[in-house]
């Protein structure tokens, strides 16, 4: 008996931890496509779509970073100007009228990435440029475009390596930007991006294992490319069909259990070993926490009387502002008549105000004795005589002698 009072509390503690750590206060997403130019149109469809699902489902654009290299809406092969499709019946417009890109064109870099992920940003940097995730933040993390064995490129220019990206997400940790960060990745050889993490509380995600291609989903013949990636695609179809408001169950373990490689043509992968619990726990996490912004609200009983209640403290507050009327009252009451007592007589007044008036008449500004023209012309002139006769004296002293 005494040893399962002695288990019950430590049996106890262990159901309701994983309940505690699994709240956090704020969701961020960090949205980013690596390819420029035209016929890389579905890396931003790809972006452009999650972007608009993690929106619908409450994340505010104050809290996503939306990062596109290239500007495929103005591109003047689009023939439909202005917009972005994801599926070849262009029932839903990707850019719309309410898009806001953080980072666009050339700052689309490898470093500006990584300074984000680390807060190494300089101090000119606005705010909406910056993470500003916290220990309590859950973070989302999509990256699509080129890649191989263990690189995403950057714009054909450059490329993000597998331990860079693990050492950023280290700092973050280490700096506590994050409280749960889920990473995804849709490019070739995908999955071999994520083999070096070494941070916890992370879930990692990819399109495609090593050796094998990410392919694109389906083409639209009047824009005459391929319009979304296949893994993307159908992770897409997930969220938008299943995860319907910001209230859903779902969870990621129902997310990537809908993984289907007979229409991806690749294998997905997931890395679990990061979380703690691992896979039975990570399943657990809702989608929601994640393309969500879900909110703890905490419902406070307002007839409650007991000490801390919201009543008590509104009666408490009524309290003192009564108290301070009465003082203000007595306060002005008191003032009123000392300025009764203290105020002189009328007499006296008018006779201090004659004192002040003779004072002022009997100062008056001095005349300076004048002087006459004449008297000045022959200042002059005697000043110059003088000058006239130095300037003289100096030349006949200063010749040499024969």
């Amino acid at each position: 008996m005494l040893h399962f009072r002695g288990l019950f509390p430590a049996l106890l503690l262990s159901l309701l931890l994983p309940l505690v750590s699994s709240e956090h206060t704020s969701n961020w997403a960090v949205l980013v496509s690596t390819s420029r130019f035209w016929f890389n149109y579905r890396h931003l469809a790809n972006v452009l779509s999650l972007y608009r699902t993690v929106k619908r489902l409450g994340i505010p654009d104050s809290q996503i970073i939306l990062m596109l290299p290239d500007d495929m809406a103005c591109n003047p092969r689009n023939a439909f100007p202005g917009t972005v499709y994801s599926n070849a019946d262009r029932a839903v417009d990707l850019y719309g009228d309410n898009i806001e890109v953080d980072y666009r064109g050339y700052e689309v870099t490898v470093e500006n990435f990584i300074r984000l992920l680390t807060d190494r940003l300089d101090e000119d940097v606005p705010r909406s440029k910056r993470l500003g995730s916290d220990a309590g933040s859950n973070v989302l993390v999509y990256m699509t475009g080129h890649g191989g064995d263990q690189f995403l490129k950057f714009q054909d220019a450059e490329e993000i390596g597998a331990w860079d990206l693990a050492d950023a997400f280290g700092q973050m940790w280490e700096k506590k930007r994050y409280h749960e960060l889920l990473f995804m990745i849709d490019t070739c050889q995908a999955n071999t991006m994520y083999t070096h993490f070494y941070s916890p509380n992370i879930i990692a995600t990819g399109s495609s294992a090593l050796d094998e291609s990410s392919y694109s989903h389906h083409a639209d013949n009047d824009v005459g490319v391929a319009v979304i990636d296949r893994w993307t695609y159908y992770v897409l179809e997930f969220l938008e069909t299943q995860v319907t408001s910001a209230n859903s169950k779902l969870t990621l373990g129902d997310l990537f259990d809908s993984y289907d490689e007979a229409k991806i043509h690749s294998q997905p992968g997931v890395r679990w070993d990061l979380f703690p619990g691992g896979e039975p726990e990570g399943r657990l996490r809702t989608v929601v926490d994640f393309f969500g912004n879900v909110q703890n609200i905490e419902v406070e009983n307002a007839n409650a009387t007991e000490p801390g209640s919201l009543r008590e403290d509104l009666l408490e507050i009524a309290r003192l502002v009564e108290k301070w009327r009465a003082r203000d009252r007595e306060y002005f009451a008191t003032s009123n008549g000392t300025a009764s007592v203290t105020e002189p007589p009328s007499g006296r007044s008018e006779s201090v105000e004659l004192h002040r008036s003779s004072r002022r008449e009997a100062v008056q500004p001095a005349k300076m004795a004048g002087e006459t023209p004449w008297e000045r012309r022959a200042l002059g002139a005697s000043v110059l005589g003088v000058c006239a006769a130095v300037w003289f004296a100096g030349s006949i002293l200063g010749r040499p002698s024969s």
